[in-house]
């Protein structure tokens, strides 16, 4: 499976995702465009596309981040659709794809950053990529936003602070709010970009501070992610 993977920073690592990819021979591609990487022209050569996470959001403009090109990659994204290719947006690229098929993101009712559980809806019990794996289990975050629903659209995941936490948007492509991908080295990045961040935000609900951050075990929801990119691998090539 031809998979590539756009970055927006260095501290929004693939982690989880890139493990998957590298353990299971994918040709892998990257747009590391804090680099400078440009953005594939068309989704010619790709059957996965992964668009991560970061600080923007997409209204953000390229004079704020003169290397991040939202129109752009909600171009890329919508010729994946376009020629069905699979396509997962984490994050703010949860967000980046729903913008791509019309739908606006929304502030989330709460910032998220830590571990805490998300629960399956009554369709995301249903889905075949996750079944099994659980009606409630915890995962990454690290946000204040959330994708846009398109009339199509079907929540398969929500937690206590937001609703929108993994959403379907057809067979192939999804939205995942969560951060399932988040290792060690993940949440130590994040942690050295955002230490004056999460000290203001100390006494927010869902926040958590750097100690419990690299307290949490992240194997497990890594596992998960295995489990429904497995399945959703094995299903696109069968189409």
């Amino acid at each position: 499976m031809r998979t590539h993977f756009v970055v927006h920073e260095s501290f929004e690592a693939p982690g989880a995702y890139e493990d998957w990819a590298r353990t299971r021979g994918h040709e892998i591609g990257y747009s590391r465009i804090h680099e400078g990487d440009a953005l594939p022209a068309d989704a010619e050569g790709i059957d996965l596309l992964i668009v991560m996470g970061g600080p923007q959001q997409p209204s953000t403009t390229t004079k704020e981040y003169p290397y991040f090109d939202a129109a752009a990659e909600k171009s890329l994204i919508a010729a994946c659709v376009a020629a069905d290719r699979a396509i997962i947006g984490i994050c703010l690229g949860a967000q980046l794809v729903g913008e791509a098929l019309g739908a606006t993101f929304d502030s989330s009712p709460h910032t998220e950053i830590g571990s805490f559980p998300v629960s399956l809806t009554a369709a995301g019990r249903r889905h075949p990529f996750l079944t099994g794996l659980g009606d409630t289990f915890d995962t990454g975050h690290w946000h204040n936003d959330m994708p846009g629903l398109t009339d199509d659209a079907t929540v398969l995941a929500t937690s206590a602070g937001c609703p929108r936490q993994i959403v379907a948007y057809s067979r192939y492509v999804y939205g995942f709010q969560c951060h399932m991908e988040f290792t060690p080295a993940c949440i130590d990045a994040l942690i050295e970009h955002s230490d004056k961040e999460l000290a203001e935000l100390a006494d927010r609900p869902y926040v958590q501070q750097p100690d419990q951050l690299r307290a949490n075990d992240y194997t497990a929801m890594n596992d998960r992610l295995a489990v429904f990119l497995d399945r959703l691998a094995a299903d696109y090539a069968d189409r």
